[in-house]
């Protein structure tokens, strides 16, 4: 087997997105919010079903997948691979804006249902050290909530460590999955999740269509072209900041030598000075 990289637009939206395999999103979805009993999601109705875009037309970095569930509760699952700025703030607006477009003026704010942000985070996020983080507006103080229909869980992968045999729970397979599908071969002898396995059978690319593995190397490729973007834009900026420092260096009357070691400036950088 080879499966995708699940960070991948068109492999995201393919797994979570399956109409004809809600059991893998509603899975995904029990086991990050772990929910039990009479609070576990039994079917849910995907909002943006998967379709296979027009290649060009693809966009990059911002992928998501809605759902909406028998409570009216809706799920918003997005996958970001390079951290825009302001993303703090983006949340909140997309979540408020799903959260206030449920009703027309005039209608009972008693209408309105839970909408539940699900990020996953191809780079640190949050200041803890926890892989698995859940966010939600209460008291400062004593942690009350009062305002429930808003949640926030954020799925950081770089803070996710553990191996293969380590896995016990459906969360952490999940997450494992997400994070290291691309470079396994087998489905892992410790899959026994319907759900998980099933998104397991669907990232294997050699089942997919000739336009769905063009689209997916295409998406590929943009997504380089936006970490690379990002790469030179903060060398640069990291370049100059440094020649800002050589500046007021030389006006305070160091020598070349000792700009060039305490900068580490290169001799063409020294130039550019």
């Amino acid at each position: 087997m080879q499966f995708a990289d699940i960070k991948n637009d068109i492999a995201f939206r393919k797994i979570f997105g399956n109409e004809n395999k809600k059991i893998i999103l509603i899975s995904f979805l029990n086991a990050v919010m772990k929910l039990r009993g009479k609070d576990v999601i039994e079917n849910v109705e995907i909002i943006n079903p998967y379709q296979l875009p027009i290649i060009k037309n693809l966009k990059a970095s911002i992928i998501d997948v809605k759902a909406r569930d028998k409570k009216g509760r809706v799920y918003i699952i997005e996958m970001q691979v390079a951290e825009p700025e302001g993303l703090d703030k983006r949340l909140l607006y997309y979540a408020s804006k799903e959260y206030s477009q449920q009703i027309e003026k005039g209608e009972l704010y008693t209408q309105l249902k839970p909408v539940i942000f699900i990020g996953i985070f191809d780079f640190d996020f949050t200041a803890t050290d926890r892989y698995l983080s859940h966010h939600a507006v209460c008291d400062v103080d004593n942690g009350d909530r009062i305002l429930k229909d808003m949640d926030f869980y954020f799925i950081e992968l770089p803070k996710f460590k553990k191996e293969l045999l380590a896995l016990t729970e459906i969360t952490d397979k999940w997450i494992y999955f997400i994070k290291e599908s691309e470079n396994l071969h087998i489905i892992p002898k410790n899959v026994d999740d319907e759900g998980l396995e099933a998104a397991y059978q669907d990232a294997n690319k050699h089942t997919w269509t000739k336009e769905e593995l063009e689209a997916y190397d295409y998406a590929s490729m943009r997504e380089q072209d936006e970490r690379g973007k990002v790469e030179l834009a903060e060398k640069r900026a990291n370049i100059r900041a440094k020649l800002e420092i050589a500046k007021k260096l030389r006006e305070m009357g160091f020598s070349n030598a000792d700009i060039k070691k305490a900068t580490s400036l290169s001799d063409e950088e020294m130039d550019e000075l």
